[in-house]
């Protein structure tokens, strides 16, 4: 949470959403909790997103500190991103939003 205030959320919940609550980042985070990805296979990985959609998703997860991006320089440019370890303690609440998501579509 580099560039938020605690003072500007109102509820915890409120600070959760408002870090993983854009509309990819909880599926960019969840396909980063076993693997760093190269943006081309984030992006096959979340083929709704577009270009531009993605990359300010991913620059909004950089800089909250959530996922680390790291660039080679070689030609053409490689690309990865990972969880940072404050990104990693997230896969407890992305695990039981998948757990509640099997169960909801199964049940309806």
């Amino acid at each position: 949470m580099a560039n938020h205030c605690a003072s500007a959320f109102s509820c915890p919940v409120d600070a959760t959403i408002s870090l993983i609550g854009g509309k990819y980042k909880a599926v960019i985070l969840w396909h980063l909790r076993d693997a760093t990805l190269r943006y081309s296979e984030l992006h096959r990985r979340v083929p709704k997103a577009t270009d531009k959609m993605l990359a300010q998703q991913l620059r909004e997860l950089e800089r909250d500190g959530l996922v680390d991006r790291k660039v080679y320089p070689v030609v053409p440019p490689k690309t990865e991103y990972s969880l940072t370890e404050q990104g990693a303690t997230l896969i407890p609440v992305l695990d039981a939003m998948c757990q509640w998501g099997e169960d909801y579509l199964r049940d309806s």
